[in-house]
């Protein structure tokens, strides 16, 4: 969907009040809704005999369902959507509810990356869904630590852990075979060159190993940097989903995970937030485009800014039963505590951000440091 914009009542207000009391009181219950019980919750003028026969309206207009001919109505995707709508712009959080956003996410910090990947968690804790972002690049960021792990006696994995709180992982190769003691000591050659340390004494076959390791790991890491062609995303909260009845059903469960797994898809959803500009939501079947079969899911989302610049969007993935409401305005005052936050950060720390390049690799920028360039550098 697209953004959300509110809307007018329909022509016939009493059937259409009718249809957001449904949804409402659906939301709340997650049980079939009958006449009778919905002329109990706030719409008492109303007689059963003129519900019902709002009911078969709304039913052939494709806004509600049946799962019993003798049961009562439950919403369809086209009734959530109206219902989302309806109430978009108007969702404010409560005084406690912002306060707890404002304490988990307001934190200033040189580690931009890591905060994000920290407010992805709090997010999804608060909104009991899977969590998924997109960031810019930031630029003064430089590797810091390194740590290797032996896969088996020709393969390690190498991750970098830089600065800005990132982590980069490699897989890197030899024709001879080292041992757990071999990768301890390269892994200490990287340690001690990132440092400006004394290098440790090698052997001379490990040594060239090392230097070789080394040599093929920043040039990664720099081509890596250059190549900024699309944003990188956060994704967390994926095991939320499992609290909601809805997902019960595994093939459910698994189109949801079908789509939170596939980053391409993820990434078109964001862009299209962050190009709206606003709060943007994909209730049921709007989501057929991104990924068919994830008609039991909805997603909402919405852009953050630095400097009033956006920079990306941060979405939610639930089942189409969750309170909207709610987490509209969540949603709306988390954007806005990240926003205030990575503004912050950024001009304390003097850290500037890219925003991705299609398909072009920056070969002019000067912001990637593999070492610390604050002391001297060890050549």
């Amino acid at each position: 969907m697209k953004k959300l914009l509110r809307k007018k009542p329909a022509k016939d207000q009493r059937e259409y009040l009718v249809l957001l009391g449904l949804v409402d009181l659906y939301l709340q219950t997650g049980k079939p809704i009958g006449s009778n019980t919905l002329r109990e919750n706030g719409f008492e003028s109303l007689s059963s005999a003129t519900i019902r026969n709002y009911f078969s309206k709304l039913e052939s207009g494709g806004y509600l369902r049946q799962q019993h001919s003798s049961g009562g109505r439950i919403p369809t995707s086209l009734a959530y959507k109206t219902y989302a709508e309806s109430i978009a712009g108007t969702s404010t959080p409560s005084e406690e509810e912002e306060q707890a956003i404002k304490k988990l996410l307001e934190r200033e910090s040189r580690e931009v990356a890591s905060y994000l990947q920290e407010a992805a968690e709090k997010i999804s804790e608060l909104t009991h869904c899977a969590v998924f972002l997109s960031a810019p690049r930031f630029d003064q960021d430089f590797i810091l630590d390194t740590r290797f792990v032996g896969i088996d006696q020709h393969r390690c994995l190498c991750a970098l852990v830089t600065d800005f709180g990132l982590i980069h992982t490699e897989i890197l190769y030899t024709d001879k075979k080292l041992s757990s003691f071999s990768f301890k000591r390269i892994e200490s050659y990287f340690q001690a060159k990132l440092a400006k340390q004394p290098k440790p004494v090698l052997p001379p076959e490990e040594l060239k190993i090392a230097e070789r390791f080394y040599q093929e790991v920043m040039l990664r890491r720099i081509a890596s940097h250059a190549n900024f062609s699309s944003e990188d995303i956060y994704r967390t909260g994926f095991s939320q989903l499992i609290g909601y009845p809805d997902f019960n059903d595994a093939s459910i469960l698994a189109s949801g995970l079908a789509l939170f797994e596939n980053t391409n898809r993820l990434r078109h959803l964001l862009a299209e937030c962050s190009q709206t500009g606003t709060l943007s939501c994909w209730i049921g079947d709007d989501l057929a485009a991104h990924s068919p079969g994830a008609n039991a899911c909805s997603v909402i989302a919405i852009p953050y800014k630095i400097n009033q610049t956006i920079a990306g969007s941060i979405a939610i993935l639930g089942p189409n039963r969750i309170p909207y409401r709610k987490l509209f305005g969540t949603l709306q005052r988390a954007a806005e505590c990240i926003s205030h936050t990575l503004t912050c950060s950024l001009y304390k720390f003097k850290i500037t951000f890219r925003l991705p390049t299609p398909q072009a690799i920056d070969v002019k920028t000067p912001y990637l440091l593999i070492e610390d360039q604050r002391g001297t550098i060890d050549e």
